[in-house]
């Protein structure tokens, strides 16, 4: 016995809406919750790192 979802009942985020970056950027929007600038920005640090690494092929 398997337990399967019914249809339409898609799981809900702490914000209140179906997960998609659609809905939650629109969620948010809503609420007002915006991040501090320091939050919202990489850092000269990190981007410095990631920068290191561009070009690079992963294996």
């Amino acid at each position: 016995m398997s337990t399967t979802r019914k249809k339409g009942t898609a799981k809900r985020n702490r914000l209140g809406v179906k997960n998609s970056l659609v809905n939650n950027i629109n969620a948010r929007k809503k609420k007002g919750a915006s991040r501090s600038k320091s939050k919202k920005t990489v850092s000269k640090k990190s981007y410095a790192a990631m920068k290191k690494n561009w070009g690079k092929k992963r294996r």
